[in-house]
């Protein structure tokens, strides 16, 4: 029996294309900004996704990080929101999802980005790191912080979350310090890692192999805790085929060989973007040239096709779907519409 549960869509694009939200170097925590801006403009967004069918939803927290705070100037912090004051914003990120998701049985997912996210310019789609976080224990160190603010600022935080989600991976000491930092923070819920893979190969920016990435993500490893799910976010959906091919054959190599124990659920949330890149200096979406659109049909159609082809040749047999960048509450309700028909 095939498990499929929706997820939905890109935060921050959402907000800039149905809430007239502008981002820029004076917002450095981007969709976070608004834990601290404007709540309300926040839970109306996340409720038009739970409302499009959405099964679990990501916290408005993807970029919530100490230097991201501390870059945050407003009036009652003019020289940036020191690491004291930060609970009650962790906070409200958790109320506006619960309030978005009302008396539904949507789940609610712990959005964490990579360490990239929170750099200026973001790198995590080059996972170009400075020297302080360029090992994988630096990272770990960081990632364990992050989730020490969330587990500080609320005790029944292992409650309040049905999941965690460590999104947009680009590289493999990353993976390794995610599974260290969830162990060793003592945040026994499922959580997930997925990857991105922004350029024409089908390796990590860091050049780690689709291999690599299945034995760091699910392998046997001391002192890490071992994800419910592995997958790809923020990727464009024409390659999504081709790397959940490969994905679903290194994980049957490596379950048949003992490296790892059990098939994980297989995450799937590619950009929604129709031929639009995102120029990280700009900070603005671009079209590529000479792309047209439609070549592949609709992009739930698409991703759909992704997912049949998963189920009828890979070893998944449980899947959570959804969209990132561009996917709006739209796009979500018609992915959940074709799934839940199919």
């Amino acid at each position: 029996m095939t498990s499929i549960q929706i997820l939905d869509g890109g935060l921050g694009t959402s907000l800039q294309d149905q809430h007239g939200v502008t981002f820029d170097s004076s917002t450095p925590l981007w969709a976070s900004h608004l834990l601290v801006s404007d709540p309300t403009t926040l839970l109306a967004c996340q409720r038009n996704f739970v409302t499009a069918g959405s099964d679990v939803l990501l916290t408005a927290t993807y970029q919530v990080s100490i230097e991201g705070f501390a870059r945050t100037k407003t009036p009652e912090f003019p020289n940036g929101i020191p690491r004291n004051a930060l609970a009650k914003y962790l906070r409200t990120a958790l109320d506006v999802a619960e309030q978005a998701r009302g008396t539904s049985s949507t789940k609610i997912a712990l959005s964490l980005g990579p360490y990239g996210a929170c750099m200026i310019p973001g790198q995590e789609y080059s996972g170009r790191y400075d020297a302080e976080h360029d090992s994988e224990e630096t990272l770990f160190q960081w990632h364990l912080e992050r989730l020490r603010l969330f587990l500080e600022a609320d005790e029944k935080l292992r409650q309040r979350v049905q999941y965690v989600a460590f999104e947009t991976l680009p590289r493999l000491d990353e993976i390794c310090a995610v599974r260290r930092a969830i162990r060793a923070a003592g945040l026994d819920v499922p959580f997930w890692v997925s990857c991105v893979f922004p350029g024409e190969e089908t390796t990590l920016p860091d050049g780690s192999s689709i291999g690599q990435v299945v034995q760091a993500a699910v392998g046997e490893m001391a002192g890490a805790a071992v994800p419910w799910g592995l997958g790809i976010n923020c990727t464009k959906i024409y390659k999504l085929d081709g790397l959940v091919r490969e994905f679903g054959e290194e994980v049957a190599s490596a379950v048949a060989k003992g490296r790892v124990r059990a098939v994980p659920s297989l995450v799937l949330y590619p950009d929604g973007t129709n031929g639009e890149v995102y120029n990280t200096t700009t900070q603005t979406w671009e079209k590529r040239e000479g792309f047209t659109s439609g070549e592949s049909g609709p992009w739930e159609s698409q991703l759909a096709q992704v997912v049949a082809n998963a189920r009828a040749n890979g070893p998944f047999t449980s899947f959570l779907v959804g969209g990132c960048c561009k996917a709006s509450h739209n796009d979500i309700r018609k992915l959940a519409e074709q799934l839940k028909t199919e």
